[in-house]
């Protein structure tokens, strides 16, 4: 039966995918870092017999027997989607594919080398040469919407540019006034927690939330990431500055990308649906977790208790007053929830430019530090906190900084869909039970897997489209803090 065969197919291709995510955090968390130029060939090659099983005649010859034959329901969503990837692959030549696998790992290491040494001269290089295939990539693609469109379509199906620019402009006007009113405030002191007492404490909040050493793991990297290899395989990796307590955020925002590929349907596993559907619900749930969850009020007490048994007792008040407080920061994964979004404004400011030609790579750190000041009154004194810290580009994801502001809009409104549900967390929060949570994201996000793309799910989970109110709702009393 030819369903048969394309469910065989595209079990191959789920395990192929995530040989290629385990030898990536292998890269990125245990391997030495002498090891860049033959894990970048390993890559490729892998790359090469993914995208050969992917593209093949006897994929397109299976959909078309399926053609008008009666199937389950569960089954016409695997063939539908099947066509969707077949044929988009099918645009992307074997030697590209390979080549675009290889400059993505020779990239992440020249980024980790630039980094280091505060150069943005040593990554230059790799940054033009990952523009170039992006286009090269997009032009298979775009179909008159655009090379930049192309890319956005991988990491968002159905997400349009246009409605980004429209979205962002409006997103970005409301916050930059919040951010004045914001200023009017005093400072505001972090807790100068130590690394060690850092680490205890995340290991503690993971715990509370269900991670174990049975099927997951806890590791750091320079960039923190999640890694998934099967539904009881589960990698997550945060960071910890000494003085900081960025970790606590992080550590709970990687758990959120964590246990959406958890509680995916088990009736979906290797098959094409079998995962998150796209990067924009992904980043709803890390930031779920992050914004309504780590930074809730009643939660803080919880995270003190955590951080005084790990030996630095803080006041909740006081804490939770950090987690909130709204500072402009250069750095976006340090960044206060109302401020975060501008950092993804520019940086999709920023790739778009590049990808559309209108911006030189060389000319990225002098963009970089004009768009900071613009939207955040900051000046930037360092490749290292201006375009060197995030990873991505470095990897050759365009058209994925999107999400990370759409992920935000997206999560408050399922947090408000979810209290109008089953009512407000406070009292749950207080006590740090998160179960009621883990549930209703079950329901109503994550059993589905691929089956509904970005703005369907959003719409079945919330009853409406996507929106900017219930974000603004969320971070508005922050100014005040």
């Amino acid at each position: 039966m030819p369903i048969e065969k394309l469910r065989t197919r595209l079990a191959e291709l789920v395990d192929l995918s995530s040989l290629e995510m385990l030898a990536s955090w292998d890269q990125l968390v245990m391997m030495p870092g002498e090891g860049a130029a033959g894990r970048g060939h390993l890559l490729g090659t892998l790359a090469r017999i993914t995208h050969e099983r992917a593209t093949s005649e006897e994929i397109g010859d299976w959909l078309a027997e399926l053609e008008g034959v009666e199937l389950t329901e569960l089954d016409r969503d695997i063939v539908r989607l099947a066509r969707r990837d077949w044929e988009r692959a099918r645009r992307v030549p074997p030697d590209l594919a390979a080549e675009l696998s290889e400059a993505h790992a020779d990239g992440q290491e020249a980024w980790r080398i630039a980094r280091a040494a505060d150069d943005f001269s040593l990554f230059a290089p790799a940054l033009v040469r990952n523009v170039e295939l992006a286009r090269a990539y997009g032009e298979c693609h775009h179909d008159g919407g655009g090379v930049y469109q192309a890319l956005l379509d991988d990491f968002d199906f159905g997400l349009r540019a246009e409605q980004l620019r429209s979205l962002f402009g409006a997103l970005s006007g409301e916050l930059s006034q919040l951010v004045e009113e914001a200023r009017e405030g005093g400072p505001v002191r972090e807790p100068a927690v130590p690394a060690e007492a850092q680490r205890r404490a995340v290991a503690a909040t993971l715990r509370r939330v269900g991670v174990d050493e049975r099927s997951w793991r806890v590791d750091v990297s320079a960039h923190p990431f999640t890694a998934w290899m099967g539904p009881r395989d589960t990698r997550v990796t945060t960071r910890y500055d000494d003085g900081g307590i960025e970790s606590l955020l992080s550590s709970l925002h990687e758990y959120g990308h964590a246990l959406y590929e958890r509680q995916v349907d088990p009736a979906l596993a290797r098959t094409n649906l079998g995962s998150g559907t796209s990067m924009s619900i992904h980043e709803s749930q890390s930031k779920l977790w992050e914004n309504h969850v780590a930074r809730h009020r009643a939660f803080a007490g919880v995270l003190a208790a955590d951080l005084a048994a790990a030996g630095f007792p803080v006041p909740a008040a006081e804490l939770h007053k950090a987690l909130v407080a709204v500072r402009p920061s250069l750095i976006r994964v340090s960044a206060d929830p109302l401020t975060y979004p501008l950092h993804i404004v520019l940086r999709f400011e920023l790739e778009l430019a590049m990808i559309e030609g209108q911006l030189a790579v060389a000319d990225l750190p002098a963009a970089w530090g004009e768009g900071i000041k613009r939207l955040l009154g900051l000046e930037v004194p360092s490749d290292a906190l201006g375009c060197l810290q995030d990873i991505h580009w470095g990897g050759g994801s365009f058209g994925y900084f999107p999400s990370y502001a759409v992920g935000c809009l997206i999560a408050a409104q399922l947090w408000e869909a979810m209290e109008r549900d089953i009512g407000a967390r406070d009292a749950e929060l207080e006590r740090g039970e998160v179960a009621a949570i883990q549930r209703w994201l079950a329901d109503s996000v994550h059993r589905h897997g691929r089956r509904l793309d970005t703005i369907p799910l959003v719409e079945e989970a919330t009853g409406s489209g996507l929106q900017i109110d219930p974000f603004l709702r969320f971070v508005a009393p922050f100014t005040s803090v």
